[in-house]
């Protein structure tokens, strides 16, 4: 891969940084609304040399990571469990429904009633958010593998725990890995809307506190991070998961 095509992805957002300098430089808009990208970046650097850019990062990141592994760790060995037994899953499935067709912000006054603003309740909104794309993806991956493949391992003598360890959990993988990007990024929204409604630290709670105080190139500051963070995450997951789908070579991460 050439530098050009490496470089192709963020040539569109290169164009936008400059229509966004020149509108700025021209005063075709407030700036008040839309302060200069020169204005944004000093304030990402004071924010970061007083250490409040950091805090509030951190407190966000923490929450994420704990509540997405939390999902994860819930989600896929259940969707192994309904796949498997779709019986199961049948007495499930309606309450299943109910819970992921409701918005989760709906919950957030119940959770703050139950749990109050403290990290519980922003813990248990991640998992209500990223639990139910890596199940559903989970249980689709299983029933998808080829049963051919099956029948063919148990010609071979293989045992239940092989047949799952060599046909079942690779076949099902690229779809496990669908839903935890998935779960990733719901994450992500659900923890950065919880910390605008209930929450006195995260990057949620660092832009609410700059829209209210009219700081326009703090709030951009806020979704700058929160952008980079989701990426770091995309390419770190592609990482991990990248060796143990190699034999898919038409796979692309």
């Amino acid at each position: 891969m050439t530098i050009l095509q490496k470089l192709r992805p963020w040539a569109v957002l290169v164009v936008l940084v400059i229509v966004w300098y020149t509108v700025t430089e021209q005063k075709i808009w407030n700036s008040y609304l839309l302060p200069s990208p020169q204005r944004v970046a000093k304030t990402f650097t004071d924010l970061a040399l007083n250490g409040w850019l950091w805090r509030n990062t951190l407190a966000s990141l923490q929450r994420m990571v704990i509540g997405f592994f939390v999902s994860a760790a819930l989600a896929v060995p259940l969707g192994f469990v309904f796949a498997v037994y779709p019986g199961i899953y049948g007495y499930c499935k309606g309450v299943l429904e109910l819970l992921r067709n409701t918005p989760p912000l709906a919950f957030i006054p119940l959770l703050i009633l139950w749990c109050g603003i403290g990290e519980l309740s922003k813990l248990i909104l991640i998992v209500l958010v990223a639990f139910f794309p890596i199940l559903i993806n989970t249980v689709e991956g299983v029933a998808h593998v080829d049963q051919k493949l099956v029948e063919a391992g148990k010609v071979f003598g293989f045992t239940r725990g092989r047949i799952f360890r060599e046909i079942i959990f690779p076949g099902a993988l690229p779809n496990i890995v669908t839903g935890l990007r998935i779960g990733m990024g719901y994450s992500w929204r659900a923890i950065i809307g919880a910390e605008m409604i209930a929450s006195y630290s995260g990057l949620g709670y660092m832009i609410l506190d700059g829209q209210q105080l009219s700081q326009t190139d703090v709030v951009i500051c806020g979704i700058i991070v929160i952008a980079l963070l989701g990426e770091f995450g995309e390419v770190l997951l592609s990482c991990l998961t990248r060796p143990f789908l190699a034999w898919r070579g038409n796979v692309r991460l």
